[in-house]
């Protein structure tokens, strides 16, 4: 019991200093101010999506001349960039130009679009309307990537405008993202993982220094989600089964070792409840923000685990008929629960995008070392077996000799 504190405490420790430490990573496009037909003074490079954007301020009529670089996931997919005049951060209330290929030529085209409440919510297509509220004087878009690039073999797009900006104001609150396919003329709802969501910043067209926004509040809770999920899920319950499977076997404890299981099994459900509740509150918190076979195989553990729990207050006694059946019942749904808190861990490092991290390495070295104790007492199980068997067998051979001598004499 003690030895399996210790190795929760520290698996704990490790995991939450690792995923706390290591900030999500984000793919940025090389930035450039060079196009085909013009040179820009300034250039940045977006946080998401290989994204870049290259700009030229003129102060003394306050009007900014850009390109926008981003790439296509699809063949019929879109790209869009645009510019939200009223919040920063916020996809509803922009004002965005979307490129893609014409659904009757097959050539590329860009169309504006305002995103208004309804887009966000999905009432009804999204559709082609003229810009209010942004002054814009010119826009284009064209591929690059060589002189075959075609959309169909993945080359990137430019979206280049020229935009009136207010005279008081050097900021620029802009949004960017990109679609799997477009139906008819509306391009359809972009992905939905945390960096697809989080395609906006905001940056001084004088400066070039941009600014994005982090939720660090949200990504604390998902560490710590993580972290209790891990040690609950991950490593208690499949501990406390290891217990209640080979402890059982040593008479010299007696039922010391139900005990010890119960106490592992208990501990690993109230922090798995913790851990469960923290992912329904992020759940709740990011409607848009989807991770279904994760989700799924949460609340699905969950479910199990407290059906093991409510199924101790109805154990039958050792004499009672049922017995046997709540047993297998008590096996099968236990060894589920087993099955799948550990792949739902791994589930899990994928989501935080540490699929790769020493926490990850960490949790798999603790899990190993688990596996390894549970064969290796596997192993010992058996060798006892087979030498009781042996054992009772030389016997019963030998009360068969000495009853055959017995006669004869």
């Amino acid at each position: 019991m003690i030895v399996v504190a210790m190795s929760t405490t520290t698996l704990t420790l490790t995991l939450f200093l690792l995923l706390s430490t290591k900030l999500p990573a984000s793919v940025s496009g090389k930035c450039t101010t060079t196009t085909s037909t013009k040179t820009f003074e300034k250039c940045i490079s977006l946080p998401t999506q290989q994204a870049s954007i290259a700009w030229t301020y003129h102060p003394h009529n306050s009007t900014l001349d850009l390109c926008f670089f981003g790439t296509f996931i699809s063949p019929s997919g879109w790209v869009g960039w645009g510019i939200n005049p009223d919040a920063p951060s916020q996809m509803t209330g922009s004002r965005v130009l979307v490129a893609f290929p014409d659904p009757n030529s097959g050539q590329l085209i860009l169309l504006p679009y305002v995103l208004d409440s309804s887009v966000k919510l999905q009432k009804g297509p999204l559709l082609s309307r003229p810009l209010d509220l942004l002054r814009l004087s010119s826009s284009s878009a064209s591929l690059y990537g060589g002189n075959m690039a075609t959309i169909r073999n993945g080359a990137s797009v430019q979206i280049c405008a020229s935009v009136k900006l207010s005279s008081n104001s050097t900021k620029i609150h802009h949004v960017w993202n990109r679609g799997l396919y477009v139906q008819g003329y509306s391009p359809t709802i972009h992905p939905t993982t945390s960096t697809d969501l989080s395609s906006f910043s905001t940056f001084d067209v004088t400066s070039g220094f941009a600014t994005v926004k982090r939720n660090s509040g949200s990504r604390a809770l998902k560490v710590t989600h993580g972290v209790i999920n891990a040690v609950a899920w991950g490593f208690l319950i499949p501990a406390g089964a290891v217990t209640a499977r080979y402890l059982r076997q040593m008479q010299s404890i007696g039922p010391t070792w139900f005990y010890i299981h119960a106490a592992i099994q208990l501990t690993g459900f109230l922090l798995g409840t913790i851990g469960f509740s923290i992912g329904m509150v992020l759940g709740r918190n990011s409607p848009g923000v989807t991770y279904g076979l994760h989700r799924s195989l949460g609340i699905a553990t969950f479910t199990l685990a407290a059906l093991q729990t409510l199924a101790l207050l109805f154990r039958p006694k050792t004499t009672n008929k049922f017995r046997r059946y709540w047993k297998s019942y008590h096996h099968f749904v236990g060894y589920g629960c087993v099955v799948m808190g550990v792949v739902n861990v791994f589930q899990g490092f994928d989501v935080l995008r540490e699929g790769g991290s020493y926490a990850k390495l960490g949790y798999c070295v603790c899990l190993s070392t688990l596996v390894g104790v549970c064969v290796a007492m596997e192993v010992n199980s058996w060798v006892v077996f087979c030498r009781k068997a042996k054992e009772e067998k030389m016997k019963r051979e030998g009360l068969t000799d000495g009853r055959c001598s017995g006669i004869h004499s």
